[in-house]
């Protein structure tokens, strides 16, 4: 079976390719992508190619298929899953497959990843339990189930001490508790703005800085003030562009430090400020992952010793993460749609993906059977000159508040032809 799909040759080498699968194994099973979210982390892959963890040496020659963040449906089962999986099944996948090389799909693998037509996925992808049922009304909203579990992975790992000088920890963030997000003002800060005003575990006051005020903006309009304020958390926005002192500036809304930091950018200045606004058994998480494996920054090892300051990092999420993302969001207890802000198609994939930095907004979704310019949901009647339809489209996304939805999906699915 032939399938269309990005795939990476080398370093910004990226290309739209049609090309034969293989034939499906007995232990495989054979999928259809309908949505794959275009992540931070797929261009650090096309950036560094060959020197990324994940991205194997050879794919000059076997390239590997990008994109991690998808959702489909299952079209073919092999005789090993039959009892597992059945076709016409809606999935979603956990990238980190427990392969002892990191290797993960999106990033190492010739035949799967997210943006494709029809991948088929390898025996040790179930055999970890990475390829999850999905039973969502949206394939949009399963696509951005991978990043929410990345920040429900870090929430969950931050951990302090049960008691003081107890050995035993309690896992989490601190309920009740202060938390900075630090440079939280792109999609997975405002995932965790979300998670953090309506998870399971809620902190008392929360500090989001940035340094871009219209990106501040943004996220005080998805986030209100009032909204947390209702779910017991006092949300302060900080534009610390300006800032002289910011250690002194955020301290003004925890005195003694804050329980739980989170560096949203790896930038050596803002992890040197999570660690200078932690307290007593604060535990800061550098979220964000450096592009340079010689990464490092100051650490005041006093307070580590004399204060019980902790610092860890956290990368994507377990399959526990990935089943609590699909439950709270099957519940809209978190709304992931609030990050779409693009919407194209395959052939959008290339280019968007090379030039994601320089794209403003949150998350950029493309659909896999369509052909469409990557196009901003408040732009889609720009559209309409050449496809009536747009206007249609953006009439739907103005009564769900300028937001991508499932009607929305559906009506794009319908237009185009796709089942």
């Amino acid at each position: 079976m032939k399938t269309k799909a990005v795939r990476l040759y080398g370093e910004m080498d990226l290309r739209l390719d049609e090309f034969e699968l293989p034939e499906m194994q007995d232990d495989e099973i054979m999928a259809e992508v309908v949505t794959d979210s275009l992540c931070m982390s797929s261009y650090k892959a096309i950036t560094q190619a060959q020197k990324h963890k994940k991205v194997p040496d050879d794919i000059s020659e076997n390239p590997i298929i990008l994109g991690h963040e998808f959702c489909g449906t299952i079209k073919k089962v092999g005789k090993k899953w039959k009892d597992q999986y059945q076709e016409g099944d809606k999935f979603v996948i956990q990238p980190n497959i427990g392969d002892i090389r990191g290797y993960a799909p999106g990033y190492s693998f010739h035949h799967m990843g997210g943006d494709a037509t029809t991948i088929i996925f390898s025996d040790q992808v179930m055999e970890n339990g990475s390829l999850l049922k999905y039973n969502g009304d949206s394939f949009f909203e399963g696509s951005l189930v991978e990043p929410l579990s990345c920040v429900v992975g870090a929430f969950n790992a931050q951990y302090h001490m049960k008691k003081m000088y107890s050995y035993e920890h309690v896992m989490g963030i601190k309920e009740g508790g202060a938390i900075a997000l630090l440079g939280a003002t792109g999609p997975m800060g405002f995932l965790a703005i979300d998670f953090a005003i309506h998870g399971p575990k809620k902190p008392k006051t929360l500090v989001v800085t940035g340094r871009t005020q219209k990106k501040i903006d943004m996220a005080a309009r998805l986030y209100t003030v009032e909204e947390a304020k209702k779910n017991g958390v006092k949300l302060v926005y900080v534009n610390t562009r300006d800032i002289v002192d910011v250690n002194k500036e955020l301290r003004k809304y925890s005195e003694k430090g804050f329980d739980d930091v989170f560096v949203y950018v790896p930038v050596r200045p803002v992890a040197e400020l999570g660690n200078k606004i932690l307290g007593y058994d604060g535990c800061m998480n550098l979220f964000a992952g450096p592009t340079d494996s010689e990464f490092s920054a100051d650490v005041n090892l006093y307070d580590c010793h004399y204060n019980a300051t902790k610092i860890l990092g956290s990368t994507g999420g377990s399959i526990d993460d990935m089943k609590e993302a699909i439950d709270r969001a099957a519940r809209k207890e978190i709304k992931p749609a609030v990050m779409i802000t693009h919407v194209g198609g395959i052939d959008s994939i290339v280019d968007t993906t090379m030039n994601l930095p320089n794209i403003p907004g949150g998350k950029k979704l493309s659909y896999l059977h369509i052909n469409m310019p990557m196009t901003a949901i408040s732009d889609l009647r720009s559209l309409a000159k050449d496809d009536p339809f747009f206007n249609e489209l953006a009439d739907i996304c103005d009564r769900h508040n300028g937001l991508w939805s499932a009607e929305a999906e559906k009506a794009l699915l319908t237009h185009y032809g796709v089942e």
